[in-house]
């Protein structure tokens, strides 16, 4: 067995039958097996996708076993030479997984690859790349010296956006989001440490390949990930689980330096927690108080572009739900630039959601044709003909 896919689940059903037709795609050719690991869904996952997707091997825990744990449950049973950790909010390229395994072929002390992750306005997700964060690293991301001066290699290795984006490059962290692995190095470093319940073990598990001298790489091959359409970010809880993780790293691979180095990166770890939960009371507050504007947000227009089946369905459902929308039938063959090519329908003024048609353009095509141009007001749609469903980062309409 070439490779080994595992996806870890929580609640999001359709974001992961999103990601698991994209691997359809991305895995042809390709001798592969598909774990799905459901940590105990409420939203039906399981039922509703198993029977869509036989092939894959689903297992079901009955209560929430956490990212590594999950994971680590699924590679103990898989067979694959590599192992590709991918989050169920993602959708994948149809050439990315090849190209990993062709780069890990041909570079044997290659221990892990990460990917060009993009937002769903196509920028390039800043995550795709980072460094170890020692304390000296943690230090400038938290000061805000990273932000301020992101091309420097001293003060953003966080990061390391100095480096260029479509270029192959060696990186320190890859994230866990798209964590392309050989076997052989999992298992001489161990797999995923379960004291991470989520959050950091990416991190921690980067920096053990590279104690254990493999390197971990870059590769500009094209992913979109929602960044934690699983995670309520606002929660508390996320807040919790997020900066504990961060301590956990600390303490396991920094807690032999002196006192006088390690004081100010947990003090620095416990400020920007207090921080982030007091701003999150604080907005919770104000709402309750009615402190916040009652003015509507402006509604989004929507662009369809696609086949005249797809226009069909989707005319059906812009009446439906009352949006202000356009639509172009074509296809890649017609209009490869895609939305680039009908500027005149992109708003300016308002949050724009342009959705391809899967079965008219590649889930590639459409990444490189966002990542072209990336526009925060511009956001990516898809319609899936197999089930006439539009799936965007914020809601999927059937």
């Amino acid at each position: 067995m070439k490779l080994t896919v595992v996806i870890v689940n929580y609640n999001v059903r359709h974001y992961l039958e999103q990601c698991l037709r994209s691997l359809e795609r991305a895995l042809k050719g390709i001798e592969a097996e598909v774990y799905v690991v459901d940590n105990h869904s409420k939203d039906g996952s399981v039922e509703a996708l198993q029977p869509l997707f036989p092939a894959v091997h689903f297992i079901s825990s009955n209560h929430n076993l956490g990212f590594a744990r999950a994971n680590n449950i699924a590679i103990h049973q898989s067979e694959g030479e590599y192992v590709l950790l991918l989050n169920p909010d993602t959708v994948v390229a149809e050439s990315s997984i090849a190209r990993c395994i062709d780069f890990m072929d041909s570079h044997p002390d290659a221990g892990a690859i990460g990917v060009k992750m993009h937002t769903e306005s196509g920028t390039p997700a800043m995550e795709s790349r980072r460094g170890v964060p020692t304390p000296l690293v943690a230090f400038y991301k938290m000061s805000g010296l990273c932000s301020r001066f992101p091309q420097s290699r001293r003060f953003g290795k966080y990061y390391m956006s100095y480096l260029p984006w479509d270029e192959a490059a060696e990186i320190e962290v890859v994230s866990g989001a798209f964590c392309f692995l050989r076997r052989e190095a999992l298992l001489n470093v161990g797999l995923l440490d379960e004291d991470f319940f989520m959050y950091g073990e990416d991190i921690d598990l980067s920096y053990r390949l590279l104690k254990g001298g493999y390197h971990n790489w870059y590769l500009p091959e094209h992913i979109l990930h929602y960044k934690g359409e699983s995670t309520q970010k606002s929660s508390f809880r996320y807040v919790h689980v997020f900066y504990e993780a961060m301590l956990i790293f600390f303490r396991k691979h920094y807690g032999h330096l002196s006192f006088l180095i390690t004081l100010p990166v947990k003090l620095a770890i416990f400020g920007k927690a207090f921080l982030a939960l007091c701003s999150m009371l604080a907005e919770k507050v104000s709402r309750s108080l009615g402190f916040f504007s009652s003015k509507r947000e402006r509604l989004p227009v929507w662009l369809f572009i696609g086949s005249r089946q797809m226009i069909t369905a989707c005319r059906k459902i812009a009446r439906r739900n009352a949006f202000a929308a356009e639509f172009v039938e074509t296809d890649a063959n017609r209009h490869p630039q895609g939305h680039l090519a009908f500027e005149g329908k992109i708003r300016k003024d308002v949050v724009n959601y342009v959705v391809y048609d899967t079965g008219a353009y590649s889930y590639e095509q459409i990444l490189e044709i966002f990542g072209q141009n990336p526009d925060s007001h511009v956001l990516m749609g898809f319609y899936h003909p197999e089930n006439s469903t539009i799936v965007t980062g914020r809601e999927v309409i059937r």
